[in-house]
């Protein structure tokens, strides 16, 4: 959407701010960083996190520290408050149920709910999807965006004006706010979603009020879809991708962006809106869209898709940055953590594939098996130096999202509806235990220059 009334800056007036600005900043190298000990992206010299903090909230193991230093490579495991993810997943597929709703649960309050807990606990949340009174016209309707993430973030910022205790970081204030975040969340993604195929894609919009009974993967797929219809199957793989989605330990990305703001003080509001931008860049949150693309390119390209030698070539291209996008990234392959296997990857491959074959995308799911297969060999060869990869999450997650028929344009934003809970089990453990501003330093690596009098330069 292009506004006329906004003065815009000329290409020489830019070329003349670019100018400036190289003209007087030196290039930053990274090997200066290095010399001086920086740990560049919070990180140690091994590639491992540096230690920022403690949670109680969730634990992300992928590798084991020898007494001499070494990191020795183990299979990867995600626990929320001390359970496995491979054991809530394995109990929901025991029982045929949704798990996400008790998932947020045991994040936000520390244990498992009891049964009248969790009926309650799903009742409040059924109770709090629709938006208030006027918001989705005045917030979302009046205001469309190419972007549903900057939607969402927006639409977040704006429910300040509706809370009469925003600025109110009481834990019983915050757990109000986090139940309420936790349940509109979806309804604003969808209703972002409509408006923008409306506005920038010249397509037909709907709006479906909540129903009542639904679990929040099937809450999502109701509205989104314009007949309302999904089966079980479907609703039940959504909702194992919020599972696994719900938290990822306090040092990714997006949660210590959301924990360094709730350190400031600053409200709930203001901490979430920043994390959703957070998680919007594709090295964090975007990168299942890229897989997709990136799928579909190595599917045209290949003669003979079940030919390994001809993917494991296509593949060394990729990463010489002499096919693909130029990235040299194999996306959906690595992690700063896993260095065996991603559990949340294992989780929705074994479960995807049914439903692959079902819906006619069995060709996509095999490759995608293929280069989980293929790329860890061809990545340690091309580059030896390189901490050891497997599939992570989002090797998968796309393409389930597409199989549900859902747009691109809301891959990343479910991301988000998923990371929400981990996100305020976060801020609670920040503000009422951490209640230290995060504050760590940068060297400063610039020259000295003398004021020079305006009338003299």
């Amino acid at each position: 959407m292009y506004y006329p009334d906004v003065p815009a800056l000329e290409p020489e007036e830019l070329e003349l701010l670019c100018g400036e600005y190289l003209a007087h900043n030196a290039h930053l190298d990274p090997h200066e960083a290095d010399r001086l000990g920086v740990k560049r992206g919070l990180r140690n010299a091994d590639g491992t996190g540096v230690l920022a903090g403690i949670t109680n909230v969730s634990n992300v193991i992928g590798y084991e520290k020898q007494p001499d230093g070494a990191v020795k490579p183990i299979p990867g495991r995600l626990v929320y408050r001390g359970i496995d993810i491979d054991t809530l997943a394995a109990e929901a597929d025991a029982h045929d149920r949704f798990m996400f709703e008790e998932v947020v649960w045991l994040l936000l309050f520390g244990s498992l709910p009891t049964a009248d807990q969790f009926a309650r606990f799903r009742k409040l949340l059924e109770s709090h999807r629709e938006l208030p009174r006027g918001f989705a016209d005045d917030m979302i309707l009046n205001s469309p965006s190419p972007s549903i993430m900057n939607k969402m973030a927006r639409s977040v910022l704006a429910m300040y004006s509706y809370d009469e205790h925003a600025e109110d970081n009481s834990l019983p204030n915050i757990l109000r706010q986090s139940v309420n975040l936790i349940a509109e969340l979806p309804t604003m993604m969808v209703n972002a979603y409509q408006i923008k195929r409306r506005v920038y894609d010249r397509g037909s919009m709907y709006f479906h009020l909540p129903t009542p009974g639904q679990s929040t993967a099937e809450h999502i797929l109701s509205t989104y879809r314009a007949d309302k219809k999904f089966t079980r199957e479907e609703a039940r793989l959504l909702d194992l991708c919020l599972l696994v989605h719900a938290d990822h330990g306090g040092g990714n990305c997006s949660t210590f962006t959301w924990r360094v703001l709730s350190s400031s003080g600053t409200d709930t509001y203001a901490a979430i809106s920043a994390a959703i931008g957070a998680l919007k860049g594709p090295k964090h949150g975007g990168a299942n869209l890229k897989v997709m693309r990136q799928l579909d390119y190595i599917l045209q390209q290949v003669q003979d898709p079940q030919d390994e030698g001809e993917v494991r070539e296509l593949l060394r291209r990729i990463l010489r940055r002499q096919a693909g996008d130029g990235s040299g990234l194999i996306y959906g392959m690595g992690h700063a953590v896993y260095t065996l296997s991603d559990p949340r990857a294992q989780i929705l491959k074994t479960h995807a594939r049914h439903l692959a074959y079902e819906k006619g995308y069995d060709e996509e799911y095999e490759m995608l098996c293929l280069i989980e297969k293929l790329a860890p060999a061809v990545i340690a060869e091309e580059h030896p130096n390189r901490p050891r990869s497997c599939a992570n999450v989002d090797l998968f997650s796309g393409l389930i999202y597409r199989m549900l028929g859902i747009s691109e344009d809301l891959y990343t934003p479910l991301f988000a509806i998923a990371r929400v809970p981990g996100w305020c089990a976060h801020r609670v453990e920040e503000v009422e235990f951490a209640n230290r501003i995060i504050r760590p330093a940068y060297k400063y690596v610039g020259r000295e220059q003398p004021y020079i009098p305006l009338e003299e330069r």
